[in-house]
């Protein structure tokens, strides 16, 4: 096997996410890929919780939709989440001795574990995560050291008697899996170790290396670990972490920051981005950078604040009031998330304009492998004065680009005044409609330019496909691993997944849309925003186009994915059979 899963589910306590997180790290030092995923209630403490770990020796776009390895510590647990973990056929299902798997999952090879026994024999009565880890390893063939030397800095400050205790508990486990002698090996070579972040992590990283200095926000599921991040390491760097009391407080820092000649930034999620519609407002009327990074949930309200969604999309590309100049960008995995986020800050400083960057909770919250040379990108600044521009300032000059040199308080002769009033170009407020018809078309001139120093969307596949395939966002790496499970039928497919949602990359996404016989558009939407979307801004056929949406709280797989591909494909088939 080049690849292998395990899931490990229990209680609040089980130490379930503690052994994926073990797991995780271990495999990523020996340079294996690695994704992790967690699942969890909306409760704050406590309650039912599952890790999942997928490794392999190639690269990795999305979770696995098949378990190939499942430890359960408790079954009444695993009720939970049984719409969510599917056992491969040939899975192997671990548990406690004393607790035998539901008659559904009967049929499945079953390796039943003494886990508490075992870890009391032990002297490691919390142990039985560790337990069971070392069971599971055995059986999937993982790295044996690499997890002992994870253990070991697991446990780091704990100290020598609990990481003894620890070591002496997995290699327990190990010992019980070999005496029952059921395997599924991993096989694979060694390499250089990988960096394994979250998306949340790579935006934070990512807004520190693009220069931001200021981070307001307030905490929000999924978003949280962004303040976090930056909360830790913005001070050390001479930057400032403010909380705020509320979303609509910390974009109001932010664009203050910014007016003040700071790159700024803040993040939340979808009912905050709601409470932050005014003020984006005003950083568009006002020219002011800003960045907000949205990690969507389930909604609405509070909805399912620990699940994926992709349903806050016509909030980020419409949301607002007036004609509020904008730009989106959706970031389509974790190692994306950096390059969106740096992406982000050089558009809000180059073009003096809000920027919405779209995440999810898959990707934000999700531990993925990374190469560390990949986490470079180049910083662009925002336009400053010269001194012909202070010679007589003209803070919003109607400029062929639209941009207008934008001076920090305090520079001489740079004083002017702004506010979320219309304005003339000397920032003077005005209500005349010639005067906000200019500054319109000078706001909105700014986005035409924003696509030249961007990655404005992925293609992939055919040139000249049957079935085109559109996504966006997460969904993207769900797509690529279904085209992956359907091989040499996907000779005759491809797939474009725009990146920047706006302005949309109409032209070339037209081209695409062109060119195939057949569209499908798959987004994790009930109401199917995204489709809608793309109905207002390009020629989408209706008589060739097909939509597969859904709710979220269930991220997509590639299995239920590659049946829709299959199910369009056999419909392209027909068609042609018929015009034949």
């Amino acid at each position: 096997m080049n690849e292998i899963t395990l899931a490990f589910v229990g209680s609040g306590g089980d130490g379930a996410v503690a052994t994926g997180d073990i797991i995780a790290t271990a495999c990523a030092r020996e340079g294996l890929h690695v994704m992790k995923t967690e699942a969890y209630g909306p409760q704050i403490r406590g309650g039912e919780s599952s890790c999942t770990v997928r490794i392999g020796s190639s690269r990795l776009y999305a979770p696995s939709d098949r378990i190939d390895i499942l430890v359960v510590f408790n079954w009444n647990d695993f009720a939970r989440f049984q719409n969510e973990l599917t056992p491969a056929d040939d899975a192997i299902l671990i548990h406690e001795q004393d607790d035998a798997p539901p008659a559904e999952l009967a049929g499945h090879q079953c390796l039943a574990v003494p886990f508490l026994k075992a870890a009391r024999e032990e002297s490691a009565p919390k142990a039985k995560n560790i337990i069971a880890l070392g069971v599971a390893a055995a059986v999937a063939g993982l790295p044996l050291d690499a997890l002992r030397k994870s253990i070991a800095l697991r446990f780091a400050k704990k100290g020598a008697a609990v990481i003894d205790a620890s070591l002496r508990a997995f290699d327990r486990g190990i010992a019980e899996a070999t005496s029952q002698g059921s395997m599924k090996r991993l096989e694979y070579e060694r390499a250089e170790g990988k960096l394994l972040m979250s998306g949340n992590d790579a935006c934070a990283l990512a807004a520190i290396d693009a220069g931001c200095r200021f981070f307001a926000g307030y905490p929000i599921t999924p978003s949280t670990e962004v303040l976090q991040f930056l909360g830790e390491w913005l001070p050390k760097l001479g930057g400032t972490v403010l909380q705020t009391e509320d979303e609509l407080s910390a974009i109001g820092a932010v664009i203050g920051a910014s007016f003040a000649g700071a790159k700024a930034m803040t993040a939340t999620s979808g009912p905050g981005l709601s409470l932050m519609s005014e003020m984006l407002g005003l950083a568009s009327i006002a020219e002011i950078p800003a960045v907000i990074m949205n990690v969507q949930r389930g909604g609405p309200s509070t909805g399912i604040p620990t699940k994926s969604e992709q349903s806050d999309l016509f909030h980020a590309v419409f949301g607002g009031h007036g004609d509020t100049p904008r730009i989106v960008i959706g970031c389509t995995d974790v190692e994306d998330s950096y390059h969106a986020t740096v992406d982000a800050f050089n558009i809000a400083e180059e073009f003096q304009v809000p920027v919405i960057v779209l995440s999810d909770q898959s990707i934000a919250q999700r531990r993925e492998t990374i190469a560390a040379a990949t986490l470079t990108h180049p910083v662009r600044e925002r336009r400053e004065p010269s001194s012909a521009d202070l010679g007589e300032y003209h803070r919003y000059r109607d400029t062929a680009d639209g941009i207008s040199p934008m001076a920090a308080p305090g520079l001489a002769s740079g004083i002017y005044q702004t506010n979320g009033l219309e304005h003339d170009e000397r920032a003077r407020p005005s209500a005349a409609f010639v005067v906000h018809e200019k500054m319109n078309a000078k706001r909105y001139r700014k986005l035409n330019l924003v696509a030249r120093n961007l990655k404005t969307h992925e293609r992939l596949g055919a040139r000249q496909p049957k079935l085109g395939i559109i996504c966006w966002g997460s969904t993207l790496g769900t797509v690529r691993e279904a085209m992956a499970r359907l091989g040499a039928e996907a000779a005759n497919m491809a797939v474009f997944a725009p990146r920047l949602l706006t302005p949309l990359p109409a032209a070339p996404l037209q081209e695409f849309i062109d060119s195939c016989e057949r569209v499908l558009i798959i987004e994790l939407s009930y109401a199917a925003q995204f489709h809608q979307y793309l109905r207002t801004q390009i020629d989408l056929p209706r008589q060739k186009t097909a939509v597969y949406s859904r709710s979220g709280g269930k991220n997509f797989g590639s299995t239920e994915i590659a049946d829709e591909i299959r199910k369009n494909l056999i419909r392209v088939e027909a068609t042609e059979e018929v015009l034949a």
